[in-house]
């Protein structure tokens, strides 16, 4: 027999997948009223918050919703709020998965992720730098789906915030995300919703330095 549902969330490293969360049976905060507000209000939005503080599951909660993923939020706020439920395509750029200790990581990482786009949406040889590349995605995505994208960043700032100690690499990643967030601004006709996560101040890293109209939710 299936679990009934419930709208307690305990904070754990298990509860970062909505979809997940609602499978199992577990408990689940019911801040999807919030959530709602967010999404309607604001195109470009950041959250920090200090590391397990439910970020990722955000996150994941954003990335259901507009998926069009109803049935995941039934019997939630959202489910009496919205009433169009239209799926959009999402590109989620999860930039947690590694310490980002070694000078390759990042570009690896960035690489990897973007091959996997490119795969799926394709590319164009004379989009060389990881900027282009992820600009380039971005507008193919929203082409070939006839639908603006959802950018969903989670941990935007781990490279940087991960390696405070060390002021060279520091510096070097940091130099890398700006090129890849340049692509942001040059993709904003294409771009549905926008929504970076990290432990660092919004704007003392000049990454995002050209997204003014940003609202920063993590004193809300």
């Amino acid at each position: 027999m299936q679990q009934p549902k419930t709208k307690i969330d305990a904070l754990s490293d298990r509860n970062t997948d909505l979809q997940e969360i609602i499978r199992d049976g577990r408990a689940y905060v019911d801040k999807t009223d919030i959530m709602y507000q967010i999404v309607k209000r604001h195109k470009t939005c950041f959250l920090r918050r200090p590391r397990r503080f439910g970020k990722s599951l955000l996150v994941s909660s954003l990335e259901s919703y507009f998926e069009g993923r109803r049935d995941l939020f039934e019997g939630l706020a959202i489910s009496r709020l919205e009433k169009d439920w239209t799926s959009y395509p999402v590109l989620h750029l999860d930039l947690s998965i590694s310490k980002y200790k070694a000078e390759d990581d990042l570009p690896k990482i960035i690489n990897m992720i973007l091959a996997e786009w490119e795969g799926r949406y394709g590319s164009i040889s004379s989009e060389e730098t990881f900027g282009a590349r992820f600009s380039g995605i971005i507008k193919r995505v929203c082409q070939k789906e006839g639908r603006p994208v959802v950018l969903l960043i989670d941990e935007y700032d781990a490279p940087l915030s991960n390696n405070v100690e060390n002021s060279d690499l520091l510096e070097k990643n940091r130099i890398i995300l700006g090129e890849l967030y340049s692509a942001i601004k040059a993709s904003d006709r294409s771009l549905k919703f926008t929504f970076p996560t990290g432990v660092t101040m919004f704007g003392k890293l000049s990454l995002f330095s050209d997204l003014n109209s940003t609202t920063d939710l993590s004193m809300v």
